[in-house]
């Protein structure tokens, strides 16, 4: 075995590569494992051979579910790459893959432009402040447009975009690039599938178009350069290209500029440019901040991307694996990690022990020894650690800033076919949950039926038949039901008293509770406000369990309570008979009380919608979704199509697929995201409630 780690960490890239789905990220993506060597021939999408999409359902439906990380090297630089889903349903994945990258690559689709998921990802990204590169890809597919595209990453993404290649026609006639700060046209071989790059003189009909945008990127690299600002205003013609590329370099990093790059993935045309502005302008683990985490005593603490540094590492994804248990994806943030060591998970309190590292290709692994700060890898046998833990040295305490997991917002009934697959259908889905945090299992007490809950059908779909295929269960799935929620309206207080009498020990326990309603998105916060001559610190976190616990269950239909204030404002104890049982249980009666008298409601998920659509259909499109409760945000021309923007509630939205074909024949096309949850109308709550308590 050997060590992950090796070369310089100035010479490392871990970069993600994410877009709307079908702009070409798992194609790129191939063909970077090509021409790197990583693999020996190159794999397509289509034909269900590409090497990323290894998962059977990725490769039936030609989408990526999920994200798959692989180690590459380009110019004595190692590159970690974790090629991301596209499809909303899986927007985790790419958040959980942001979170632990240093830069990233944006594809867009030359024809398609900036699409929904281009919109979320990209914001994704400048959450996590992570510099990137944008790739338009598809410049051979009829309608591509290059400066359209660039025009829409300024408009719609507010970036500063910076062209550094040129196509050179497009469409059929896409014959290749111009290096704008080298001054060269590249063709690629066909023979050679793009292997073999030829440079060539620009030709003199080019010239004017080449000499523009090169001084237009001068003017735009001025700005973050002293040296080549002086040569902008002495309007010199002695820049080099090693000047351009570090004042590129700079603006990158510092998130001033996007260079922008153009190529045909599937035609082999413009990746190997692509992989150069990798090296050349992404961020190494030295070039980003240290990490910054808190203490036991929640002060903060750094750690700096030096193995010689205490280990510090955030597992950011689990995965099921039929060979192996628990196989954990680890960043690697500071320090270095060895098979055999214990660390400690400061989050869970508990110790675990390294059994094996692994470095991934896909669904291929390869065992190293160890892991050093930089490195992305896989860690086996953990066996408390969840997503978004920190683990660190024994001995050692840094919490890392975990992730947030979106809500899921649609819901499934779940049941074994037969009482042997019952235990099996259990442990299985506790697995999933574990790897997928946007993937929920809860039980309906009313019912006794086991329901399932994620991100979207297709989320749900893809589960259901995992479950089938890859641990081998056989269950009846029910039809998608929506993930309501619950909430308050007015402020309302009430206590909760318990005490038991008796043959058993006797306990006590009292709470007073006021619930405030919050705003949307807030979620549900706990305050103390009482002295602990009212009730003892060692009570406290017994009453923000039951008071939890409680809300996990609303007063109306069941559903989890959330944008609730609960404060502790007051109680009693018994030195004698008091017990955490005894304040968990009063908690609970206090809280279910006071959600009773805050003049409850039902919230349903509101989905954000783009729809494309020829203009004449504009009218059906419009007429159709007014039926369906929707709100019409906006409507504006684009690319010679009608694009509608709409906020839908999710219950009206299935099967809308097949209501919009019928609508267009079949010309129209659209995106849908969750977007928020709101108050159902009290008509439609009504209908709700009394069909779910069937009434």
């Amino acid at each position: 075995m050997k060590s992950a780690g090796g070369g310089s960490l100035s010479n490392l890239r871990n970069i993600g590569i994410m877009a709307h789905i079908d702009a070409g990220k798992t194609t790129t993506t191939e063909r970077i494992l090509y021409y790197t060597g990583r693999s020996y021939k190159i794999g397509e999408v289509h034909e269900g051979t590409a090497v990323m999409d290894w998962m059977e359902q990725e490769q039936e439906r030609g989408i990526t579910i999920t994200s798959a990380a692989t180690t590459c090297f380009w110019k004595d630089h190692r590159i970690n790459i974790i090629d991301t889903p596209g499809h909303v349903d899986f927007t985790i994945e790419v958040e959980r893959s942001l979170r632990v990258l240093d830069g990233a690559i944006a594809v867009f689709c030359a024809v398609g432009g900036v699409e929904p998921q281009s919109e979320t990802v990209w914001r994704q990204a400048d959450h996590y402040r992570i510099p990137r590169l944008a790739f338009v890809n598809k410049m051979d597919r009829i309608g591509a447009d290059f400066e359209q595209c660039v025009a829409e990453i300024r408009e719609k993404l507010r970036a500063s975009p910076i062209a550094i290649t040129l196509p050179v026609g497009s469409e059929d006639s896409f014959a290749g690039i111009i290096d704008i700060i080298e001054g060269k046209l590249l063709r690629f071989d066909e023979s050679t599938q793009g292997l073999k790059v030829v440079s060539e003189e620009i030709p003199d009909d080019l010239k004017d178009k080449s000499s523009a945008a090169r001084m237009t990127l001068l003017e735009k690299l001025a700005d973050f350069d002293e040296e080549l600002m002086e040569k902008y205003l002495e309007d010199s013609d002695d820049v080099a290209p090693e000047e351009l590329h570090r004042a590129l370099r700079k603006a990158t990093l510092s998130l001033g500029l996007v260079p922008v790059l153009c190529g045909s993935a599937f035609k082999n045309k413009g990746v190997q440019p692509l992989l150069d502005a990798v090296v050349r302008y992404l961020p190494s683990p030295l070039d980003i901040p240290a990490v910054q985490g808190i203490d036991k005593d929640g002060e903060p603490v750094a750690r700096h991307p030096d193995p010689k540094e205490k280990f510090c590492g955030l597992i950011f994804k689990l995965q099921a694996d039929p060979f192996v248990d628990n196989l954990s994806f680890i960043r690697m943030y500071s320090g270095e990690l060895k098979v055999g060591e214990k660390v400690y998970n400061p989050l869970k309190r508990k110790q675990e022990k390294i059994f094996k590292l692994l470095m991934l290709h896909a669904n291929k692994r390869e065992e190293v020894n160890r892991f050093e700060a930089g490195d992305i890898g896989a860690v086996v046998g953990l066996k408390f650690s969840t997503t978004g833990d920190t683990l660190c040295g024994t001995g050692d305490y840094i919490v890392l800033e975990s992730m947030d997991f979106p809500e899921p917002v649609i819901g499934v009934a779940i049941e074994p076919k037969t009482k042997a697959d019952e235990s099996k259908l259990r442990e299985s889905l506790n697995r999933i949950s574990k790897e997928d945090p946007s993937f929920r299992v809860t039980m309906n007490e009313d019912t006794g039926q086991t329901i399932i809950s994620g991100m979207g059908e297709l989320h749900l779909e893809i589960i259901t038949e995992r479950l089938i295929r890859e641990f081998k269960v056989s269950a009846n799935v029910g039809k998608p039901q929506v993930a309501y929620k619950e909430s308050l309206t007015v402020e309302s207080v009430a206590e909760g008293r318990f005490e038991t009498h008796g043959a058993g020990k006797e306990q006590y326990g009292h709470v007073k509770l006021q619930l405030v309603p919050l705003p949307r998105g807030q979620g549900v916060r706990f305050e103390n406000l009482v002295t602990a001559d009212q009730v003892p610190g060692e009570y406290i976190e017994a009453v923000e369990k039951g008071v939890r616990d409680s809300l996990d269950s609303g007063p109306l239909i069941g559903y989890p309570m959330v944008d609730v204030l609960v404060r502790l404002t007051g109680g009693s104890y018994d030195e004698d008979n008091s017990t955490e049982m005894a304040f968990g249980v009063a908690a609970t009666i206090a809280c279910r009380r006071a959600a009773q008298e805050g003049a409850p409601i039902l919230l349903e998920p509101i989905m954000a919608l783009e729809i494309i659509t020829p203009e004449e259909y504009l009218g059906e499109v419009i007429n159709d979704l007014n039926k369906k409760r929707a709100h019409i945000v906006g409507v504006e021309i684009e690319r010679g199509h009608q694009v509608v923007h709409a906020r839908a509630p999710l219950a009206e939205m299935f099967g809308y697929s097949t209501d919009l074909r019928s609508a267009t024949q079949g010309r129209a096309t659209f995106t849908m995201q969750f977007s928020e949850f709101a108050e159902v109308p009290a008509k439609q709550a009504e209908a709700i409630i009394h069909k779910i308590r069937g009434v």
